[in-house]
Order: C-alpha cells, then structure tokens, then sequence
C-alpha cells in the first residue's frame, strides 16, 4: 500500500508544528511567512539563485542517532518534503529579547548588514556551514571561541548568497572571524577593537558551537515511536495530493493508477527544478521518490562508486572526496561539481534529478558531461525490463517520460590504469558556482611512451564537451580517433582542433556561438598541450584607512548600523514582513494599465486579485492576451532607430547642461584629430534584494494606509491622491525600510503602489503585492543606455584642446528620470579639462520599458566616456594613459570654469594629490613594471593596470525633520529621507546626540541610545520629496540639527539654573523639570541647502590590477585601491560600506551584467540564471579603500561629503586594466598572424566587458594561430 500524506509533522525554531490538510505545491517558504510569526527567509529569487530564503534544514536517522543538517532554498522545498524535519531560521539562532546569536552580533559589528534584506539567509548560509565543520571528528580541535572552519571554507559559506550593497568585503570578515586558522588582526574595520593590534577572540561575541539545538527532542522520540509502529503494523494514511512510495513496485503501482492517470502530477525528490522551469502547470499531485530505498543506494568497489539517483549532489561530492587518495577521477568530478548550482541548492537537489532533466529537459548541465567524460554508466527501469546504459546512450536516446526511472549512476574510479590524465572545464560567469556554464568539458585519456623517445602516446581519449547550444553533452568521437595512437605535437593538435570544429556546433539561436565553440576549444589545447596544472586558489585580503575625527562626537565615529541585529535576526519588519489584515487579497504581479496600444514589450496591462500571492501570480500567468500589431510599425527598440523616426523626448531648459569654450577654435589648436569615434553602453538592473511591494490598507472617511517600499513616499501619495480623486490628506504612505532602493524605487515603486491602493479602495479590502523577480526584471526598466560619437582634438603631448559630443540617450517609453540624465552626465564628462567643450545631447524615445535612476545615474556613463576618450588619445600617441590621464586633470582655475556655480576652496580640491599618489607614484610604476615582466613571461594569461580619477558633483535637497523628547527622557526622530540601507537613520541618530549633547561636556555619546529614528510617513512629515543623489543622510542629518538647536534654546536656560541650584544636572532631571514647566520638546524644521551648498563636488580615484585568461575569457581582479575624498566623515564605516557597495555594483555593470532583449524589446535575461551581479568570487582578491577626510568646509554639513553613488565611477579603473590585459594579448596575437601594432592597441570595448567580449577580442583562433606559428 503506498503511503498517502494526510498531515506533515515538523519543528520550526524548536516549536512542534503539525498541518492539515496539506497542499502539495506549498513551498517552505510560503507556509513560514503567510503561517507563521517568523519572517526571517525572504523571496528574494523564487528560483534557489540569491540565497535570501536560506534555512538550516534537519533530519534525524533514529538508526545511527545522528542529525544531519544542510542549508536549503526554501523557495524551492516543498512542505511535504520536509515531514519530520527540524527548520531553523535566523530567529532560531537568537533575538532581542533572549540574546542575539554571534553570528547576527558579529554582522553587525562587523558593518555586514546595509539593507539587511540579504542577511537572514546569509546568517543561516554561514551557521549551516559552522555547525557541519564541528561536527567533523576528523579534524584538529578549534581554539577556544573558534570554530573547526578554515578561512578557505569560510569564505565559500556565502559565496553563493547575493547581496547588492554592501560589496561582501565586510561579510567576509565576518565569516572569517569564525576560522580556526584567521589571523584576527586581517580583518577589517569592526567595532570589537580600534586597532588591528588589539584584535583578540576575548573582544568577539563569544561563539559556542552548541549554544542552538538543530533537532528537538520531542521530534526524535516522535520519529522512534513512529518507527516502532512501523516495525509492528502496516500503516495506511489516507489523503491526497502527496504520495511516498516505498520501492519500485509501489512507484509502478502509482504510475499505472488512477492517481497519476488523472490530473496534473509532478515526480520530485527535491523539487529544485521548479526554480529553473517556472511556467509549468500548476500541480495538484507529487509523487516523492526519496523514500525508496534502491534509489538512495551507495556501494563501492575497487572499480567505482554506485550511486543511487536521489542522493544528493552535496552527498556525492562528499563520497567522491572520501575516494580521492585512490582516484584522481574522484577528485576532479568532486571540485567540478562543487561549482555547480549553490550550495543551499546541491544540498537537496539529487544527481539523478539533475541527469534527468539533462536527458529530458536539456539542461545545460555540467553534471553529465563530466560523468561522460569519465566513462559513467547508468541504469535505467522501464516498465517491461530493467537497462545498464552508457552516459552517452542515456543522453541520446528519446525523452525519459515519468514512467523510465533513473535507478542509480556507476562511476568508474580508474584507479588501475596507468598513465591516466583526466581533468574537466568550465567557463562560467562565476568561478564557483551559482551560474550556468557557457560550455564545458571532461576529458580522459590513457597514455604510453614511446620506446625510441620519451614522447607520450595518446593511446586512447574520451572527449565529451557540453552546454556550448547542443541538446545534451555528446563524445567528440571524431576526435577521439583522430588523437588514437598519435603523440599530442603542435600539427596534431593542431588538426584535433580543426576537427573539433566541425564537430562543435551551436545550434541556431545559441547566444555567443563562436565563443563557445573557441572556448572548448581552448580547453581541448590546455588538455593536450599539458597545461591543465591547478590554478592557486586566493583568498580574499582588505585593508580600511579611516581617520576618525571625534570633534563633533559621536558624529564622525564608526559606530554599528542602526539595527543591524535586528536585520540579521529576521526581526527587522519590511513591507512584506507586516502581518496581513483580515480579508487581504492580493494582486498579481502586473500593474496598472495602458490605453488600448501597448507602447513596449513587458508593459503592464492589468492586475489579478487573488486570496493569496502564488494564486494571484499564477492567475496572471495563465492570462491569455491577444496582440494585434495591425496598423503599427515596427518598434523602436535603439537610439539609432529612435533618430531614423525622429523619436525624442523634448530636455527642459533648466536641465540642460552648459558648453565651455569655442569648439571650432580649440580645434584649430590641435595637432592631431579623432573625428567620429563611437562609445557605447549597456543597461544594468537593479537587483536590490527585495523586489517592489505594496500593501494597501482601506480606512473610514474615503482614506486609505499604503505601506510602500519606496525611495519617494510623498510623490507615491501624490499619484495615488489623483488616481484616486481624493485629497492627499486622505492617503498615508508609510515606509519604514526598504531593501535595498538603487534609484529604482524612487519613481518605479509608484505604479505598483497606486494598483494596490486602487484595488483596494474599489474592494473596500486590505490588498498587496509583491513582484516576482522576473516580472520586476521586465516591467521596472533601469539604467539608461546610451551612443555618443565625438570629436577630439589635441597636442601631441596628449594635452587636448576640444572635444564635441553627440550623444543619445535610451529613454524608454516615458520621461520618468530621464531629463534630469543630460546635465548629470555632462558633468562627469567635466572631470577633465577639455578645454572646449560642446555637446548635442538627445533624448530617445523607444519601444522599451522606461529607464530610470539607477545609482550614479549620467555619472558612471559619462565618467567611462571621458576615460574612454582618454584612453583612445593615449593609443594614438603612444603614451602611457596614465600621463594623459594626468595632463588633462583641471588646475583649479580650469575646474572652477568648467563647474560654474560651485562653491569650492581651493585646498579643497584634493584630486591631483589622490591621483598622483595611486597612479603615478613609485609604487604604481614598480607595479606596472610587474605586469609587464608577468606578460612576457606567460602566453595565455595576461594582466593590465588601470586607475581612473572621478569628479562628482552632487546636489542637495529640502528635507524635513521633527525631534521630540517623552517623558521619560527617551528621543524620537522623524525625517523626510527614507533609510535604504545607506546608513541614514544611524547618521542622523548620531547627529541627534550630538546636538542634544551640546548641552554638557562630554555628554553626546551617553544620548546615543536614547534617540529612535521612526518610519517615513506622509502624514506625519510632509515636504519629504525623495531619497535620492546621496545627499539625504547629511540633508537630514542638517534637518535635524536645525530642530536640536530649537530645544537646546529652550532647554539652555532651565538647564542653567538647575545647574545653580542643584550643581549636576543630568539629562532625566532637565527632562523631568522641562515636563513639569510645560517646555515644548518638540521641535521641526525644514533644511533648505543655501545657494552655497546646494551642490558640491567629491573626488577619487581608484587603481586595479587585472588577470584575463586568454582561453575562456575569464577575469581575475588580483588588487583594487580605492581613495575617496569625503570631506568630514559623519561615520567613517557607513561611508566605507557605501563606497566598497558602490565599486562592486559598478564592477558588475562593467563585467558581468549584460541586458539583453528579444527582436519586440522583451527582456530575456530577466532571472538569476541569465542575469548575474557580482558575488564573492569575483570581487577584488585585494580590496584597499582609503577615506580621506579633507579639509572644513563652512557651508556643507559639518564639512560632511555623500558617499552612495560617487565610487561607483572607480569601478570603472577594472574595465580599463582588463583593456589593458587584452592588448597585451593582442600584441602577441598580432604579431603571430602579422597584423599592425596600432591594430593591437585600438580598439572598442563597451561595458558589460563580458567572458565572452574579452575571448573574442582577444582573438578567438588564437590557438590556431599559436600552432600554425610553431609548426612553421
């Protein structure tokens, strides 16, 4: 009898939870948030590809009496398959009120936690990871306070998690300062100690690895009595929806019955695949295979491993490491497929599901093609008989349907033959995991040598190569035999390559297909030309110069982000963590509507209400649309396109930027001219952490309460007023924290607000949304591309005397932000001195959904063209970029002409000593001479340096701002700036202190933790405008010193005479006296910049050091130095976040981030497999960032400078040392194959520089051409 499931027993953070009936599609994650208290899993993906939703799963084997416990996406688990687990959460570690776990301590003590989004499932990434190293006998005892981890593995715990902010340095450290072998006095800038020489495990929250029970009790002696039941009687569970079979026969008795015959059926053992093909039908029946025994099979044999196919991939890479003394074949399928997927996802996900849906689904798996290569066998039951199959026969033979089960996997250790290479390849975005290889590759050979040489014989290879746009990995036969009995020289080789060739094709549509095919074969040239050495794993090195200037304490002090623990214990509330009203429905994700043309693809058109989100969603889904393109022309989906049309957006007078000079005439200076020269640029998503969400709640008297995550509380009021045709005091929107905000929640976050509140206050019933991640990629636009084509002139010592640029602007469909773009970006073009300057600026209009601010918005495109610029001139001249680069670096008088109207001293301009120190000092030039000497010395890897200067200037908004004193001496803040992450609330918070403290001498630090900063609310602070250009933290933090002044006027006096009368006053008794006098202690004000400090410049530079592997594409950033002015830091560790947040987020849009769209303008790379931001293991292997303080200035808050955006420009320092790479290696290439010099060094090179766009530039027959030169 097959075991239906009526109920599902499990414990959630040490409580007993027991449901009925159950609904099979319900995922973990669901039922923890929308059934439960704890809120600390987030959706961050809904495809197992960000790590927000990360638990601690737990199974008890009553048997051994051993707990296992392994992270797992629980937006991808199924309920039902966690019967009788154990589920921790971040809460379960700790909370406020019985003590936070030192793991959320040590976050924020460490500044890990920005937007705090990300941090519950990096908390629960890092503890999964602790709790499975001391578990492990096997290894030596840890220190006292320590865990048995190593900084290597610590390291690894979180590489798969995503966090947008904060650029992972400081959640490196974090995770570090758990290792048993982490010299302390690495790590950075904490709280725990002042100095690196201080740094002692005493002054860390203590660690103990059993201080968190991960299996209760009572759910083992459940388990044992149900055991026991078991051993005695037969059990039969009535119920439907989720069947466990208990061997084959039972699995066949299921799938030959009614119950698979009728309805929508699913076969899972771990349901991971949901998160890769997410347009299925909804199923209302699964069929768990994990219960049977023969698929869970483990035997080993002096020949190999057998392995049953629902064991999971963690599982296999454990058995196969356990064998690696004896097979190097182990070792190398085991470090190979520990990049496949997350770690949170292999811990559940089974090699045969992963193989199946190769065979079925065709699966881009890396999986089956090194099993392949290695001469695996599989054995598969049909109905009618039972197959042993070769990797290569299981592949090509017709689709599996659910009735051909994959029994088990055999692989072969090799450990007999002689003379064996094996080895496997992968080009991937991400060097350990988390993203779907471009192509890989497994090859076998057995060797001999020759007798008359010491030549060695290819008597025999197994070449399978896969996911380069085949169906499923195939054996190179061809080659095979080719290679049979030849010894591997160049002409060999050589042929080997070409015949590969002809064997490698990418099928039609297959992005990057010469990419692909040049890749494998470069992996085939590393095999064979015995190159396949292990490259030297690097861990991770930072330093953090602040200075800490304690005039104005506690402004200017390091101190911990307002509620980070709270953030990283899953207790900080965002809009999806409110509890739902009674009633709530919810809305699909589509939002508002268009009139009857739908101006671009992806445009909202609708919205579906449903009882919950997943329904909702599915709802929309299911949507049938009927388009007519009747009547219309074709789209307009490019700048160009937008100018054959005619398609502009009209740009304001006052928003149009200013000329200098007199082009024609600088041109008649120059020497030497460029004319028509072409810079392009790319898109980047926003990818903050927490999609858009609304919740809107009706109340009496026509109002309505909308909680928004939204950088623009007041302007999302101001739609929803007018949408709604009620006054603005009618509607309150509240917005306590957003996750993560990037300028894409500034005016993109409205629409979705103003659907909710429409539906509900039509409904008359509480509603919400919360946007998928792939509908948030399609519908919410981000940054702008854009073309310029310019015209240089200059000297021929590199300084210039014009520049003329035409520019065109990818607006999308609608303004949105875009009149604000041009002037924004010619000034960042005006960080060099020109000269003369001009500009013809356009604004497009396309067929493509809207672009809006998105961090450095104009900035960061307009900083790279002027580097651009730079670095085109230096080729022509043959010049060191560098001396260009600091030949057209402004004077002071040239920078006060090109920036008219800012107000700047001149020790103020600090950019040439910044520059001079990271880019034309010894140490640069001794590196430079480093990486030269490194390029000579090595063909198929090359490095390059680069260092780029920024100015950035910035403007300054109203804001307002309320403090108010209870009774009981306690403090409460309002400001109009909302707190994404960039540490306002903490800035203000020490800005209160210190103003209120200005009352006694040494007074201001003990008013820290008094003072509460409250949610943004429209109805409470009006004038609030938005949270955007950087600037909000210090405009609030001079909104609130203007409201402190006000209650130190009225409390001064009081205070004096208390103090005559009494000798001490402290802060309760002024208090106390002032509530007894009937003081006001309440005070408000608006912070309106004056005309000397509504805009100001900040200025950097940064320096990187590149390696580019000239066979794959692949990038290495080895070293970044970052040096940022910014002015008098209101808190040296928030500003440093921000810029280390910053630079990685601009790495992502130089490297890695690449938007692409369909022939109708469709966004394709809307998810986590297609669309990849940086993660740790591409970040700068050494990551230095200085904060310099620069001189007072009167008129900026407290001398204060902004820090969100500007640094991202220096990211742009890695674009230019990987351009410096690739000439290197086109200087080899060309002088191979005979080209010109001038041909090596110039040439284009558009962000995103992908794997793919440095391989081609660095020539994709480049092995060829290494050949050909050596057999000649």
């Amino acid at each position: 009898m097959v075991n239906k499931l009526e109920r599902v027993v499990f414990a959630l953070n040490g409580e007993r939870y027991e449901v009925s009936p159950v609904d099979p599609s319900l995922t973990l994650l669901e039922f923890i948030r929308t059934r439960t208290h704890f809120k600390g899993p987030k959706l961050g993906c809904g495809e197992g590809g960000c790590g927000a939703c990360v638990v601690l799963v737990s199974r008890y084997d009553p048997t051994t009496d051993e707990v296992s416990d392994v992270s797992a996406s629980s937006c991808l688990v199924l309920l039902c398959n966690i019967n009788y687990c154990s589920v921790t959460t971040t809460e379960g570690l700790g909370n406020t009120k019985d003590g936070h776990h030192a793991i959320h301590q040590r976050f924020a003590g460490f500044h890990a936690s920005q937007c705090g989004f990300c941090t519950p499932g990096m908390c629960m990434s890092l503890f999964s990871s602790l709790v499975n190293a001391d578990k492990e006998n096997c290894r030596p005892k840890a220190r006292d306070g320590f865990s048995k981890i190593t900084v290597s593995e610590a390291e690894k715990a979180v590489t798969n998690n995503l966090c947008r902010c904060t650029g992972y340095r400081p959640i490196v450290d974090v995770s570090k300062s758990f290792a048993s072998d982490v010299d302390l006095e690495d790590l950075g800038l904490n709280i725990f100690w002042n100095r690196r020489g201080d740094a002692s495990v005493e002054k860390l929250p203590r660690y103990c690895k059993d201080s968190v029970c991960t299996f209760p009790e009572f759910l083992k002696s459940e388990i044992k009595s149900l055991l026991s039941i078991k051993e005695n009687s037969q059990i039969e569970i009535s119920g439907e929806g989720w069947y466990r079979p208990e061997s084959i026969e039972e699995l066949y008795e299921l799938l030959n019955s009614d119950v698979y015959n009728t309805g929508n059926v699913k076969v899972v053992v771990a349901n991971t695949s949901s998160g890769v093909y997410k347009d299925q039908d909804l199923y209302d029946k699964y069929i768990e295979l994990r219960g049977i025994p023969e698929l869970s099979v483990i035997e080993r044999s002096p020949e190999g491993i057998l392995i049953g196919s629902a064991v999971t991939i963690t599982r296999v890479i454990d058995l196969l490491k356990e064998e690696t003394d004896s097979s190097l074949v182990f070792n190398k399928l085991a470090d190979h497929m520990s990049k496949v997927a997350s770690q949170f996802v292999r811990n559940i996900a089974s090699i045969g599901g992963n193989l199946i849906l190769a065979q079925r689904k065709h699966l881009e798996s890396d999986i089956a093609t090194i099993l392949l290569g290695a001469g695996s066998l599989v054995h598969i039951q049909e109905p009618s008989k039972r197959s042993s199959l070769t990797m290569e026969e299981f592949l090509e033979r017709p689709p599996c349907d659910d009735k051909t089960i994959l029994l088990n996997i055999f692989i072969p250790s090799w450990a007999s033959s002689r003379n064996l290479c094996f080895d496997t390849y992968r080009a991937a975005p991400r060097p350990l995991g988390n993203a779907v290889s471009y192509v890989n590759a497994s090859f076998l050979a057995l060797t001999s040598t020759a007798k008359s040489s010491e030549d060695v014989i290819i008597d025999s290879a197994q070449l399978a190569f896969g996911a380069y746009g085949t169906e499923h990995a195939i054996r190179a036969r061809k080659v095979e035999e080719y290679l049979k009995g030849k010894i591997a020289t160049p002409s060999i080789i050589l042929g080997a390559i070409r015949l590969l060739r002809e064997t490698i094709i990418p099928k039609e549509g297959t992005t990057h297909p010469a990419y692909r095919v040049s890749t494998a074969v470069g992996f085939l040239f590393r095999f064979l030309s015995g190159m396949a050495t292990k490259p030297v794993e690097l861990t991770l090195s930072s330093q953090q110069d602040i200075v800490v200037d304690k005039e104005y304490s506690p402004v200017g002090l390091p101190i911990k982000q307002v509620g980070a623990e709270l953030q990283a214990s899953g207790e900080a509330v965002y809009v999806d963590d409110i509890p739902s009203p009674k009633d709530c429905v919810y809305v699909g994700t589509e939002a508002l509507f268009p009139d009857p043309v739908a101006n671009c693809a992806g445009q909202a058109i609708g919205v579906v209400i449903a009882e919950t989100q997943r329904y909702a969603n599915m709802a929309a889904k299911q949507a049938l649309v009927e388009y007519s393109t009747e009547g219309l022309g074709k789209p307009i989906l490019t700048v160009e396109d937008a100018v054959e049309n005619n398609s502009y957006f009209e740009i304001p007078s006052e928003y149009t930027p200013t000329p200098v000079g007199d082009f024609s005439k600088g041109m008649e200076e120059a020497d030497i001219k460029i004319s028509s020269a072409e810079v392009k640029l790319g898109s980047q998503y926003y990818f903050y952490m927490e999609t858009q969400v609304a919740l809107a709640i009706p109340d009496e008297d026509n109002c309505i309460t909308v909680y928004s995550s939204s950088q623009s509380p007041e302007f999302t009021q101001s739609v929803i007023a007018r949408c709604l045709g009620i006054p603005f005091h009618n509607v309150r929107v509240i917005t306590r924290r957003v996750g993560g905000g990037f300028g894409g929640k500034g005016f993109r976050s409205i629409p979705l607000a103003t659907a909710c509140a429409l539906a509900a206050y039509k409904l008359h019933r509480p509603v919400r949304m919360y946007m998928d991640r792939n509908t948030d990629m399609v519908t919410i636009g981000g940054r702008h591309p854009l073309k310029v084509k310019y015209d240089v002139g200059f000297k021929s010592d590199g300084r210039i005397t014009a520049l003329n640029l035409y520019v065109l602007i990818n607006a999308g469909i609608t303004r949105d932000y875009s009149p604000y773009f041009p002037r924004k970006f010619i000034a960042s073009i005006k960080k060099y001195n020109w000269s003369n300057l001009s500009f013809d600026v356009r604004l497009c209009k396309t067929n493509l959904t809207s672009k809006s601010s998105m961090r450095a918005p104009g900035h960061v495109q307009g900083s790279f063209v002027a580097d651009a610029i730079i670095e085109n001139v230096a080729s022509v001249l043959s010049l060191e970029t560098n001396h260009v680069r600091r030949t057209n670096l402004h004077s002071f008088d040239s920078l006060m002409l090109f920036y008219e109207g800012v107000n700047e001293e001149a020790n103020n301009y600090t950019l040439p000593s910044i520059f001079d120190k990271l880019a034309v000092s010894p140490d640069y030039q001794s590196r430079a001479e480093a990486v030269r000497n490194f390029n000579y010395a090595n063909k198929w890897k090359k490095r390059g340096i680069s260092s780029v200067p920024i100015v950035y200037m910035v403007y300054c908004n109203p804001i307002p701002g309320r403090v108010s004193v209870f009774n009981d001496a306690s403090i409460v803040v309002e400001v109009g700036g909302v707190e994404l992450g960039q540490g306002l609330w903490t800035k203000v918070k020490q800005m209160t202190a210190f103003c209120l403290g200005q009352l006694w001498e040494d007074g201001s630090e003990k008013l820290l933790e008094r003072v509460r900063i409250i949610q943004a609310d429209t109805l409470s602070m009006v004038q609030g405008w938005i949270t955007a250009g950087s600037t909000t933290s210090e405009s609030s933090c001079a909104a609130v010193q203007l409201a402190c002044n006000v209650l130190v006027e009225r409390l001064k006096p009081l205070k004096d005479r208390l103090l005559e009368e009494k000798g001490v006053v402290s802060w309760d008794l002024l208090i106390s006296q002032s509530v007894k006098e009937y003081v006001n202690l309440s005070a408000s004000s608006l912070h309106v910049p004056s005309q000397n400090s509504a805009k100001y410049l900040i200025y950097g530079a940064g320096t990187s050091e590149v390696e580019v592997d000239i066979l794959t594409g692949a990038t290495t950033i080895l070293r970044s130095d970052i040096s940022y002015d910014c002015g008098q830091s209101l808190n040296p560790a928030v500003d440093l976040g921000q810029a280390e947040g910053c630079f990685v987020q601009g790495i992502g849009f130089f490297l890695y981030e690449e938007c692409l769209t369909n022939s109708d303008g469709l966004l394709i790379t809307n998810n986590t497999w297609n669309y990849k931001i940086p993660t740790i293991d591409v970040i700068p292997k050494e990551f230095n960032v200085e904060i310099i303080n620069s001189g007072h200035h009167k008129y900026r808050v407290l001398s204060s400078k902004a820090s969100g955006e500007p640094p991202l420009l220096l990211a742009a320092s890695v674009h230019g040392a990987v351009r410096e790479a690739i000439r290197a290696a086109r200087l080899d290439y060309f002088s191979t194959s005979g080209g010109s010099q001038g041909s090596a060094l110039t040439f284009d090179m558009d962000p995103p520089t992908t794997m793919e766009t440095v391989k081609e530039l660095c020539g994709l027959d480049i092995v060829e051409k290494y050949l050909v030169g050596l057999i000649k």
